[in-house]
Protein backbone atom coordinates (compact mmCIF):
# COMPACT_ATOMS: atom_id res chain seq x y z
CA UNK A 1 0.00 0.00 0.00
CA UNK A 2 1.41 3.52 -0.89
CA UNK A 3 1.88 6.30 1.57
CA UNK A 4 -0.69 8.37 -0.31
CA UNK A 5 -3.56 5.89 -0.28
CA UNK A 6 -2.67 5.22 3.76
CA UNK A 7 -3.04 9.01 4.15
CA UNK A 8 -6.43 8.85 2.27
CA UNK A 9 -7.59 6.17 4.40
CA UNK A 10 -6.67 7.51 7.38
CA UNK A 11 -8.20 11.25 6.43
CA UNK A 12 -11.48 9.17 5.44
CA UNK A 13 -11.11 6.86 8.78
CA UNK A 14 -10.97 10.07 10.96
CA UNK A 15 -13.81 12.32 9.17
CA UNK A 16 -16.20 9.31 8.67
CA UNK A 17 -15.68 8.84 13.19
CA UNK A 18 -16.30 12.84 13.60
CA UNK A 19 -19.21 12.50 11.30
CA UNK A 20 -20.54 9.69 13.30
CA UNK A 21 -19.20 11.59 16.81
CA UNK A 22 -21.22 14.85 15.41
CA UNK A 23 -24.54 13.26 14.66
CA UNK A 24 -24.18 10.92 18.34
CA UNK A 25 -24.17 14.22 19.95
CA UNK A 26 -26.83 16.33 17.89
CA UNK A 27 -29.18 13.72 18.36
CA UNK A 28 -28.28 13.33 22.31
CA UNK A 29 -28.52 17.10 22.24
CA UNK A 30 -31.69 17.17 20.03
CA UNK A 31 -33.12 15.03 22.38
CA UNK A 32 -32.53 16.94 25.29
CA UNK A 33 -33.85 20.05 24.49
CA UNK A 34 -37.10 18.26 23.82
CA UNK A 35 -37.57 16.67 26.91
CA UNK A 36 -37.14 20.13 28.22
CA UNK A 37 -39.70 21.29 26.38
CA UNK A 38 -41.88 18.67 27.70
CA UNK A 39 -41.06 19.85 31.34
CA UNK A 40 -41.65 23.58 30.02
CA UNK A 41 -45.14 22.61 28.95
CA UNK A 42 -46.34 20.90 31.87
CA UNK A 43 -44.85 23.77 34.33
CA UNK A 44 -46.58 25.96 31.76
CA UNK A 45 -49.80 24.25 32.04
CA UNK A 46 -49.39 23.68 36.18
CA UNK A 47 -49.11 27.71 35.98
CA UNK A 48 -52.24 28.09 33.96
CA UNK A 49 -54.32 25.93 36.43
CA UNK A 50 -53.45 27.89 39.37
CA UNK A 51 -53.90 31.18 37.51
CA UNK A 52 -57.64 29.84 36.57
CA UNK A 53 -58.21 28.96 39.93
CA UNK A 54 -57.09 32.03 41.49
CA UNK A 55 -59.32 33.77 38.67
CA UNK A 56 -62.25 31.53 40.20
CA UNK A 57 -61.55 32.63 43.68
CA UNK A 58 -61.53 36.41 42.74
CA UNK A 59 -64.91 35.73 41.24
CA UNK A 60 -66.83 34.10 43.78
CA UNK A 61 -64.91 36.34 46.57
CA UNK A 62 -66.19 39.64 44.39
CA UNK A 63 -70.08 38.45 43.70
CA UNK A 64 -69.57 37.87 47.22
CA UNK A 65 -68.56 41.40 48.51
CA UNK A 66 -71.08 42.65 45.90
CA UNK A 67 -74.19 40.65 47.81
CA UNK A 68 -72.70 41.61 51.12
CA UNK A 69 -72.51 44.99 49.97
CA UNK A 70 -75.94 47.36 50.11
CA UNK A 71 -76.92 48.74 47.05
CA UNK A 72 -76.57 52.48 48.03
CA UNK A 73 -72.95 51.91 48.78
CA UNK A 74 -72.70 50.58 45.47
CA UNK A 75 -73.53 53.98 43.81
CA UNK A 76 -71.72 56.11 41.26
CA UNK A 77 -69.30 58.94 42.86
CA UNK A 78 -70.80 62.09 42.96
CA UNK A 79 -68.07 64.15 43.42
CA UNK A 80 -65.90 65.54 40.22
CA UNK A 81 -64.62 63.31 37.49
CA UNK A 82 -61.07 63.69 35.60
CA UNK A 83 -60.64 61.74 32.49
CA UNK A 84 -57.30 60.40 32.64
CA UNK A 85 -56.37 57.63 29.54
CA UNK A 86 -59.75 57.51 28.61
CA UNK A 87 -60.73 56.32 31.81
CA UNK A 88 -62.48 58.56 34.40
CA UNK A 89 -60.90 58.82 38.06
CA UNK A 90 -63.11 59.56 41.03
CA UNK A 91 -61.21 62.31 42.30
CA UNK A 92 -63.26 62.77 45.93
CA UNK A 93 -65.64 65.25 47.20
CA UNK A 94 -65.21 68.60 46.66
CA UNK A 95 -61.66 68.40 44.38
Amino acid sequence: MSTTSKVVLGVSVVLTLSTVTAVHLKQTWDRQRLHEGVLRDLERLERKKENLRLLEEQRSLTKQLEEETPQRDRAPPTGPLRQVNTHLIYLGPGL
